[in-house]
């Protein structure tokens, strides 16, 4: 149980700083319209706050911890999905392909 609480704790706070940086940093603006995706980068920073929050507070209320480790795999899923489009490679795709596994583990292990 003190692993899952410490993946969980990761998750979180790695998506919270993600989010903020987005908020400070121009270069995670670029990364969105580098994808051609500069109209969606607000929503996307949006449902990961929402979902690094939501990991916190599902551990205390499971339901939301499936909802928002379920809603983080799928969107790092269509992170990695994107970076293949734009034809990344592996090492600069791993972060997103990480996160997606490890909140689709989060996922698993809470049902």
């Amino acid at each position: 149980m003190y692993l899952f609480i410490v993946l969980v704790l990761v998750s979180s706070l790695s998506f919270l700083g993600y989010g903020i940086a987005y908020f400070v940093s121009p270069a995670m603006k670029d990364e969105f319209k580098r994808f051609g995706l500069e109209g969606l980068g607000l929503v996307a920073i949006i449902f990961e706050l929402l979902g690094a929050v939501g990991l916190l507070v599902g551990l205390k209320y499971n339901l939301i911890l499936l909802i928002s480790s379920g809603g983080l795999a799928l969107l790092m899923f269509l992170g990695v999905a994107v970076r293949i489009k734009v034809k990344d490679g592996l090492l600069v795709s791993l972060p997103a392909l990480s996160f997606m596994l490890l909140n689709a583990y989060i996922f698993a292990k809470a049902l």
